[in-house]
Formats: C-alpha cells, sequence, structure tokens
C-alpha cells in the first residue's frame, strides 16, 4: 500500500488506497443459506473462525446494505430468480461467493429444477470446493476477495479464483 510517514509524524497516501483499504477489512456478507452448506456458514460466523478478525462478522440480511453475496447450497431454477433480484438490490460494487459443488456446478443433482451452476446467472468472483465445504475453505475465500479488492480489481472482472478443498481435520 502506498502510505509514507514524514518526518512531522504525518501519514501520507491517496485516497484510493484508502477507500480500497476500507473496503477489504469492512465486507458485509448477505448470506444466501440455501441449502445444507449453510450449517457450514453459520460455523464460519461462530466463534471457533471468527471471522470478525477479517471485519465481516456483520452478516446483513438486507441486500441494500451487503456488498457480498455468500451463495451456500443448491439453488433451483425458482430460488434463482430470488437470487438474482437480491443481487441486483445490492449497492455497487458487490462480490459474489459461490460456496459448495451445489452451488458451482449443481453437484450430484443433474436434473432439471436444479441450475447447474449460479454463474448463469449471477457473475461469481470466488468458487470455494466442498461438499459441503469446511468453514476454513471460505474463510481462504474471503480473503481472497479481499486480495481482489486490494489489487482494485472491479467485481466480475479478471479470471476466477477456485480455492480447493482443505486438508484439515
Amino acid at each position: 500500500m502506498g502510505l509514507e510517514f514524514t518526518k512531522d509524524s504525518f501519514l501520507i497516501t491517496r485516497v484510493d488506497e484508502i477507500i480500497k483499504w476500507a473496503r477489504k477489512n469492512s465486507l458485509w456478507p448477505m448470506p444466501m443459506g440455501i441449502s445444507c452448506c449453510a450449517i457450514e456458514m453459520m460455523a464460519f460466523a461462530g466463534p471457533r473462525f471468527d471471522v470478525s478478525r477479517f471485519g465481516s462478522e456483520a452478516f446483513r440480511f438486507s441486500p441494500r446494505q451487503s456488498d457480498l453475496m455468500i451463495v451456500a447450497g443448491t439453488v433451483t431454477y425458482k430460488m434463482a430468480h430470488v437470487v438474482r433480484k437480491i443481487y441486483d438490490q445490492m449497492p455497487d460494487p458487490k462480490w459474489v461467493i459461490a460456496m459448495g459443488a451445489c452451488t458451482s456446478s449443481g453437484g450430484m443433482y443433474r436434473s432439471y429444477p436444479v441450475v447447474q451452476g449460479i454463474d448463469l446467472f449471477v457473475p461469481v468472483d470466488v468458487y470455494v470446493a466442498g461438499c459441503p465445504p469446511r468453514p476454513d475453505n471460505l474463510l481462504k475465500g474471503l480473503m481472497e476477495i479481499q486480495k481482489k479488492i486490494e489489487r482494485g480489481e472491479k467485481p466480475g472482472q479478471r479470471e476466477k479464483v477456485y480455492v480447493a478443498e482443505s486438508t484439515m481435520v
């Protein structure tokens, strides 16, 4: 980051660097716990994994107060319209994490009512692998979003990030 201290103890930086730092450290998640992955998302917010150290402990159940959508679980075509509507109501910039195999690719459900990946109707920034993914994997996904913000990337820009399943027991 472009922070400099002068000999008189003044901090000098650029305004855009401060904005990136503030956005990175104050992401407010909009949890879309549609299926079983939501249980792991609840653990991610709990004291054991302590997402508050990343500035994301304030889960907002109002899309107008959120800038990070975490979609967790199987998305059907009926639910896809609701997810898209909530995404559209979020203010810019908005980020999306696809949590779990069902959200990312339809998982084991190869049937007509299940969407085969939410990237068909919502731009996804980070895919978190697993069925269900462990909370530490979701933390890695959150850190990847923070890295994108720190680099100054826009949501949906550049390549997608895939967080591999953890080997932690």
